[in-house]
């Protein structure tokens, strides 16, 4: 049986290459139902307990963590919407939408029902395959799971009891990685491509420091790949990295962890747990530090807002059009307020960080809009 004991067990080395790249290939092809279970869509909604819901806002944020971390207090309180509050675990059954408006821009925030370790397995809401509810003791075959509802994320809080923050961060990102979702990371520099013949050939622009041409050559064997050609620029790249490109249904997410109930320990501890990265100490029943969290959410979703000119007014502060880094384009703004904008767009003028002149830059399509720009557009 290929288990990670059995990936962990084998020390690494020349000799021994060969047959770790291939046990960890067939450990992600193992994995592989539990991203994309069979016969159904990764979110889908049908016969399932209200997992799937509807998508409202510019971006959404997925609260995960173990029950009874203050999961629901917090999203209580930042929403207005109501999730239910209680000491016992598993008190949330469902995914629990509410919206949080930060500087102009409607965010969605979903509450899912806490993850016990073994998600990935199927036990406790993780899978929602065979799992029993502490208080209801009954059994569900849905497909909907509460980390499928992650995936489609654009940013995941983790929440954390302060009183046991790195021992349950290490099993939640254990739970996120096997369903293939990566924190904090963006995809690797890999390319791997077909061709019908020559064999495989590597080409590498970095020093290959933690994988060898045997690793490679296992994980393309395991994957029926006898002819491809191997582009790595990716440093300290692992046979890890290789799997994630040649499976292609990876999603890179960034992740906030929120260390919950600070009211509850010292100034001391709290100095410490401010040294775990990408961290935000709050108490959500208490409300402190929560407006810290806040910046930090709108920092990592990478928002862009833009304001309206209408000819000869000022401009419209009051709701900006809202875009995201990357796709934030003339382009872009105009079909977030209507498809048929662009088509009848002769030239914009733009004011703001983008801009070249402060009394305004005429533009076109392609020019790439910043936070805080003010556009008007000028049509045919």
């Amino acid at each position: 049986m290929f288990t990670p004991s059995r990936q962990a067990r084998t020390q690494k080395n020349k000799a021994t290459s060969y047959h770790l790249g291939q046990l960890k290939a067939k450990l992600a092809k193992l994995r592989r139902d539990l991203i994309s279970p069979g016969g159904g869509g990764g979110g889908g909604g049908s016969g399932g307990l209200g997992f799937d819901v509807a998508r409202t806002g510019v971006a959404s944020v997925g609260f995960v963590g173990f029950p009874s971390v203050g999961k629901s207090t917090l999203m209580s309180k930042l929403t207005g919407t109501h999730s239910e509050v209680s000491e016992i675990d598993f008190t949330t059954l469902t995914t629990v939408p509410g919206t949080l408006k930060v500087h102009g821009a409607p965010i969605q925030i979903l509450d899912l029902p806490g993850i016990i370790e073994g998600a990935n397995d199927g036990r406790g809401r993780g899978r929602q395959g065979e799992y029993l509810i502490y208080y209801c003791h009954y059994f569900t075959n849905s497909r909907s799971t509460v980390i499928a509802v992650a995936r489609t994320c654009n940013l995941i809080f983790i929440v954390l009891d302060v009183l046991k923050p790195l021992g349950d961060k290490k099993i939640i990102e254990g739970e996120l990685e096997a369903f293939g979702i990566r924190l904090n990371k963006k995809p690797p520099a890999i390319s791997v491509r077909k061709k019908d013949k020559g064999g495989i050939a590597v080409t590498n622009t970095v020093p290959l420091t933690n994988i060898d041409q045997d690793e490679i050559k296992a994980v393309l064997s395991e994957y029926k790949l006898s002819n491809a050609d191997v582009t790595i620029r990716e440093p300290n790249c692992t046979s890890d990295d290789l799997v994630d490109v040649i499976e292609g249904n990876r999603v890179y997410i960034p992740a906030i962890y929120v260390l919950n109930k600070i009211d509850a320990i010292s100034i001391e501890e709290l100095d410490l747990l401010y040294k775990i990265p990408n961290s935000v100490p709050i108490s959500s029943k208490e409300w402190l530090n929560v407006d810290e969290l806040i910046e930090k959410m709108w920092e990592a979703l990478k928002l862009v807002r833009v304001y309206t000119k209408p000819r000869g007014q000022s401009p419209d502060y009051s709701a900006p059009v809202v875009l995201r880094h990357g796709k934030c384009s003339i382009d872009d703004f105009c079909n977030a307020i209507h498809k048929e904008i662009a088509k009848q767009m002769k030239y914009a003028v733009v004011w703001g960080s983008s801009a070249k002149h402060a009394r305004g830059q005429k533009v076109g399509l392609d020019h790439v809009l910043e936070d805080e720009d003010v556009v008007h557009i000028v049509k045919r």
